[in-house]
């Protein structure tokens, strides 16, 4: 057995212990999911409070207007990639982790302190948009070097498997980030919610960071990064040999996360929760039911993302993105029809069986992402590629889901929107060859350089 398919091998061909990879795999996920709880909570209060206590000046646009400001974040994630892209190919993968945990911890520390329109007026909504951009800049960054961390410390046969546990941070997150807020409409029911009772999980945040930030310290570079470090081979201007040689499979492998990402956002980004509890809409439910039904369906998200970065270690990427995509297409059919019964417990199997699919969408994606880039620019290729693919997936999506509903009275518009979506992230997939298990390190840049995509030789 060669060095580079040893269990114990990382992907340059030096020996990992068990304890650095439990550690790698361990502070990735806790990570992951401080970053997304940070992010979602977000999400969740603009559907439940923010658009009432941050814009309800507006009248009746205030919720289109409130979701809007999830999307804007989106809109600042290509730098905050194009920043940790350029840093991290350039000083490394952990320092940038380091500095995304503490900035998205801030912002979010902050919006559990700021005061509403009522108070202060016009300022209220204009700096809670400010933190937000914060946020996105901060979430831009995170996820590449997070991932990065998890596939290059794994050995060649178990990346899928290595790579699902920064995967995982997004169900995870969103699982505590509803569950916290749910709590709240216990703790605190009816309008102490709305004056207060929203604001603790963001305060939250504090205690989280500095777990996050301690864990995140213990964990040795990338061994990819360390050996570009040791041959003084790292690229001088990453970003530009990125778009100068692979600018088709940046938008080739954007368009594959956003099918999985407009379809991830209605829960994520707060729409489901805003619709289904909405007293002037068509199901009028309560916060709390709604918030555990939520919290529920991370549940098997969590735990859809991971088996299916198992099994593409078996089947390969593009087999289970393949797999995936049908999944997530019946996902989308049965979802409205089923939340607009009106029953939770429905509204919960809806939601389950739609992060099914996303979960074979999702879980391969680090490992998918890693293999299509050369070693000296990996970090800015899938950074960039995904804050590109948030853009056109989520970011907006909840945005559209408001319009179209109020457009045409039927959430049936909603379900085509997200249906096309789908078919589009599932195109993008059948134009990649699958390269599972392809050599990461700096010796096979020749081999990582040729282009990936069918018809092309290369990039």
């Amino acid at each position: 057995m060669s060095a580079a398919s040893s269990p114990g091998f990382t992907p340059t061909g030096t020996i990992a212990s068990t304890v650095d990879r439990r550690r790698v795999v361990f502070a990735t996920v806790v990570g992951t999911t401080v970053e997304w709880y940070d992010f979602f909570i977000y999400a969740t209060a603009v559907g439940l409070v923010f658009g009432q206590l941050f814009f309800a000046p507006l009248g009746a646009n205030s919720a289109i207007i409130a979701f809007a400001t999830v999307g804007v974040s989106f809109l600042f994630r290509p730098l905050g990639a194009f920043l940790a892209g350029h840093f991290g190919d350039k000083y490394g993968r952990k320092v940038v982790l380091m500095w995304t945990l503490i900035l998205m911890g801030a912002a979010t520390a902050l919006i559990g302190v700021l005061p509403t329109y009522e108070a202060i007026g016009v300022a209220a909504p204009i700096l809670l948009v400010l933190l937000r951009i914060l946020q996105g800049i901060s979430a831009g960054g995170e996820w590449g070097g997070a991932v990065l961390m998890a596939v290059e410390h794994a050995p060649k046969q178990r990346r899928g498997l290595f790579g699902a546990s920064p995967q995982i941070g997004v169900p995870l997150g969103l699982l505590l980030a509803s569950g916290v807020m749910a709590l709240m409409t216990i703790i605190a029911p009816g309008d102490a919610f709305l004056q207060w009772g929203w604001r603790i999980p963001f305060l939250l945040s504090v205690v989280l960071i500095l777990v996050g930030y301690y864990v995140r310290r213990r964990v040795e570079e990338s061994p990819v990064f360390t050996e570009l470090a040791e041959r003084k081979e790292k690229a001088r201007m990453p970003i530009v040999q990125l778009f100068r040689k692979h600018t088709l499979l940046v938008v080739i492998a954007a368009l594959v996360f956003a099918g999985n990402n407009a379809v991830g956002y209605m829960t994520t980004g707060g729409y489901i929760q805003g619709y289904a509890t909405n007293p002037d809409g068509p199901i009028g439910l309560e916060r709390g039911p709604v918030l555990w039904a939520v919290t529920g369906s991370a549940v098997t998200w969590l735990l859809s993302t991971f088996f299916a970065g198992w099994v593409s270690d078996r089947i390969g990427r593009r087999t289970t993105y393949l797999i995936g995509w049908i999944l997530q297409g019946i996902g989308v059919f049965t979802l409205f029809p089923l939340v607009n019964t009106g029953n939770v417990g429905l509204l919960f199997l809806g939601l389950a069986i739609l992060t099914i699919g996303l979960g074979f969408t999702y879980g391969p994606q680090a490992a998918l992402y890693a293999e299509l880039f050369p070693a000296s620019i990996r970090f800015s290729g899938v950074s960039i590629s995904y804050a590109i693919g948030a853009i056109l997936g989520g970011a907006f999506a909840p945005t559209i889901a408001q319009a179209l509903v109020q457009a045409t009275g039927s959430t049936m518009a909603v379900t085509w929107y997200l249906a096309g979506m789908t078919v589009i992230g599932l195109l993008a997939t059948l134009l990649l060859r699958d390269r599972s298990g392809i050599p990461l390190g700096p010796d096979h840049e020749d081999q990582q350089s040729v282009s990936p995509i069918y018809g092309l030789a290369k990039a």
